[in-house]
Order: structure tokens, then C-alpha cells, then sequence
């Protein structure tokens, strides 16, 4: 097992609560399975996972146990650490190696279906209600289905005016999502539901601070869904699924700890009768083909958050999972991606 750091800067700076962000930092992992070389990413997010120096510290820790005691008890000082993007770059290698020692794609090793594209949104930011119709109708002609518009920036009011005004630009075949990254008061929450249950919005992300589980159950019940996406790096699917707080989960990933543990969210969710959609974290190539894995093992996935690509000004390799026509292209090539990075190449 092998580690190299990275840094890829962002095309645009990121601002969020945990402050603004210019690049994404992270580390390779690379594993060598008799004989079989895969590599992982591991791109931790502050405010999302543990920190940088966690997720190295983490890794450095499953690396000196490789040498001692194996891959499994590797694998187990990450599950029992709190370094999910730690985990996600170990379990990416290692499903990279034995997918293309197996010959097949991650995804039909993961399943064993058989598919060449899946569905992915576009998003459009918060800007003002004539910037906001400009980025809809854009999208719509990239051949993008799906939007998710974020709100939650201004005034209630002005949320279900953007998003009238987008409904109204690109007419009723579109499928429109809202993403208020928890900025509401429960109030206010309700309040918006109510504005955009007319607007045919599918549902709102995260419309309420990520612990308040309770308020976000008692939002559900009406025609527009109530979605999870912060709240499931503070709380388990299974917690979540007890306290009846959503109809959509939001699966990334990189939070989670890896494509094996988000493929077992969206089954579960599936099996309670909630719909899942997988999604990244700004992650660089590698970790974003894995995402599309997990999608396209999934039986009839809705669209997914896997537009993410031309937030970097640079990546770890060309694009494997280009979106085109508003779909995903699923690398079919043994593995991950068809050309991964080299230990010392970058």
C-alpha cells in the first residue's frame, strides 16, 4: 500500500461555512493485489469528513497494518475510525484491483449489470431570478433533465419566485429539485414547501439543520419530498430510517466511507420505499467514476449528482465518466477507470 498527496485547484473558489475553499486536497492509495494494481482516492471535505491530516493519519495507520496483518485488519482500523474519506480511498483500491483482476467494470462487479450510461442533474446556483432562468435554460440545452437549484440564500419569497420563473422558462417536461443546504428555520421551511408544492418541485435537500431529524419528519407528507444529504454525515441510514425524516436520501460516497457502504445506503433506503440519489463531494476523477459505479449498479437510478467535473481547473486523469446529454458514460473497461494513475506520476 501506497500513498501520494494531491491538490487539485478548483476552477472557481468554493465558498462554505467551514470557509472558502480553492482546491481539493487529498491522497491515492494504491494496493497491489497478487500481482493486480488499484488505486483509490481519498479526498476528504472538512464539514463532510475528517480532516486532512486525519484521513493521512488514518491511512498511514491501515498502511502499517497491511505489512503486519493483511488487507482485512487494514480495512478494520478504518472502519473503526472515525475517516470515512480514508476508508472511501482504501475500498476504491481495492475494489479497482479485484474488479480488474475479475476483468469486468466496478459497476458489474458491484451487481453484475450490464449498462453504458446513467442519468445525471445539473445545478444551478443562487444567483438572482434572471441568472438563475439563464443557468436553467443552459442546462436544459446541454441536454440536462433534471436541475437541482439551490435556495436558502435570500428571502423565502424570492426562492419560490427563482424557481417559478425557471418552471415557467423550461416548461413542465423538466424535473426540477431544490437544495437549501439546512439554511431554514422550520417556519420558513414550511412556508417555501407551500410555494413550490405548485411548481411541481420534486423535493428540497436538507431544508433544516442537519440534527433536527424531527423537524424534517414533520415536513413529509406532502407533494413536494423532503431529501437528507448533510444529515447523513452526522447521523446513520438507520437512524434516519427510524425517525422517519426523509422520502429521498442523499448518498455520497466519500461521506459514507466508500462505494460498497454507499451502494448498502441506497439499497436500504430502496427497501424502505425511499428513493436514492448518489452524489460527490467536488471529488477528482477517480472518486467520481466510482460514484457512477455505484449508479450504474443500481437498477433504475434517478438522475444523480455526477456534474461536478468542471469544478476542478485540473484533475488526477482526463475525464472517465463524461456527461453528455445530461447521462453519465460508464467506464467499461476492467476496474475503476481504463487508465489510472501511476504511483509517482503525478
Amino acid at each position: 500500500m501506497r500513498l501520494e498527496r494531491f491538490s487539485l485547484d478548483l476552477a472557481t473558489p468554493l465558498a462554505t461555512a467551514h470557509g472558502t475553499i480553492d482546491a481539493r486536497e487529498g491522497f491515492l492509495v494504491f494496493v497491489e493485489i497478487e500481482g493486480t494494481r488499484g488505486v483509490g482516492e481519498a479526498t476528504p471535505l472538512p464539514g463532510w469528513t475528517e480532516s486532512l491530516e486525519t484521513c493521512q493519519d488514518a491511512l498511514d495507520r491501515a498502511r502499517r497494518t497491511v505489512e503486519t496483518d493483511g488487507w482485512d485488519a487494514a480495512l478494520a482500523t478504518l472502519t473503526d475510525a472515525d475517516a470515512p474519506a480514508a476508508r472511501h480511498g482504501l475500498v476504491l483500491a481495492l475494489c479497482d484491483a479485484r474488479s480488474r483482476a475479475a476483468g469486468v467494470p466496478l459497476y458489474r462487479y458491484l451487481d453484475g449489470g450490464h449498462t453504458e450510461r446513467v442519468p445525471a442533474n445539473a445545478t444551478v446556483g443562487d444567483g438572482g431570478v434572471e441568472a438563475t432562468v439563464d443557468e436553467a435554460i443552459e442546462a436544459v440545452g446541454q441536454g440536462f433533465s433534471t436541475l437541482k437549484i439551490k435556495v436558502g440564500a435570500r428571502e423565502v419569497a424570492e426562492d419560490v419566485d427563482r424557481i417559478d420563473a425557471v418552471r415557467n422558462a423550461v416548461g413542465n417536461d423538466v424535473a426540477l429539485r431544490a437544495d437549501a443546504n439546512g439554511a431554514w428555520r422550520r417556519e420558513e421551511a414550511r412556508t417555501a414547501l407551500d410555494g413550490f408544492a405548485g411548481l411541481d418541485v420534486a423535493f428540497v435537500e436538507q431544508s433544516l439543520a442537519a440534527d433536527d431529524l424531527a423537524g424534517h419528519a414533520a415536513l413529509r407528507g406532502g407533494s413536494v419530498g423532503i431529501a437528507l444529504d448533510e444529515a447523513l454525515a452526522e447521523h446513520s441510514v438507520g437512524t434516519v430510517l427510524d425517525a422517519n425524516a426523509a422520502d429521498v436520501l442523499v448518498v455520497k460516497p466519500m461521506v459514507l466511507g466508500g462505494p460498497d457502504r454507499a451502494r448498502g445506503a441506497a439499497l436500504r433506503a430502496r427497501e424502505a420505499a425511499l428513493d436514492a440519489v448518489i452524489t460527490t463531494t467536488i471529488d477528482g476523477a477517480l472518486a467520481r467514476a466510482g460514484a457512477v459505479h455505484v449508479v450504474a449498479s443500481l437498477a433504475d437510478p434517478p438522475a444523480c449528482g455526477l456534474a461536478t467535473a468542471d469544478r476542478l481547473a485540473e484533475d488526477l486523469v482526463s475525464d472517465p465518466a463524461p456527461i453528455t446529454a445530461g447521462e453519465a458514460h460508464v467506464p467499461q473497461e476492467p476496474g475503476n477507470v481504463s487508465d489510472p494513475p501511476t504511483p509517482g506520476e503525478r
